[in-house]
């Protein structure tokens, strides 16, 4: 069966420009673009870029200086949340998922194995403190029932929190995805 020609040129995100003008229009799930904190661009939550053509925003582990991820998408909706990196084929080196909130992940439908890096809610400003950390969980097969004090879930490339040394109590930026929250 033929792919209508709109939706084989709408971008996977599913954030759909209307042709008059009027701003973006939901996608099937109820994902809208949302504003940057600076008002800079639109954001898609649940499968864009959390910074528009400024730069990637990245997520750094202040306690070790070191990036956990340079180019960070964000999942707030329950649509966003479910769809998660299900079905992708990969992920790339230095990209990553906040998926929030989430205490507890799945690997289903997964084609690779990822770390999982649980973050607790902002203290004080914007940073966050590590409160578990699941290294290579395995597709179709890892699972995490509850990570205690989590408030969202940084989705890795498998070897990342080894790689950047990443452990529990570390202190973690997440870029401007805590900006527009106070």
């Amino acid at each position: 069966m033929p792919v209508p020609a709109e939706s084989a040129a709408r971008p996977r995100d599913g954030a759909r420009p209307v042709a008059d003008g009027a701003g973006p229009v939901p996608d099937g799930l109820g994902r809208v673009p949302r504003p940057v904190a600076d008002g800079a661009g639109p954001v898609a939550d649940g499968a864009g870029p959390v910074a528009d053509g400024a730069g990637p925003v990245e997520a750094r582990n202040l306690t070790r200086g070191t990036a956990l991820c340079t180019s960070l998408e964000v999942a707030e909706s329950f649509g966003g949340r479910f769809l998660g990196l299900m079905g992708r084929p990969e992920l790339a080196p230095g990209a990553g998922l906040w998926l929030r909130p989430a205490s507890s992940i799945h690997m289903l439908f997964m084609r690779f194995p990822i770390d999982a890096v649980f973050l607790a809610k902002p203290s004080g400003g914007s940073a966050r403190r590590v409160v578990a950390v699941r290294p290579a969980l395995r597709p179709w097969t890892g699972i995490v029932w509850w990570a205690r004090g989590a408030d969202g879930c940084l989705e890795l490339p498998s070897g990342t929190a080894a790689a950047s040394e990443t452990a529990v109590g570390d202190v973690v930026l997440l870029g401007d995805v805590d900006a527009d929250r106070g």
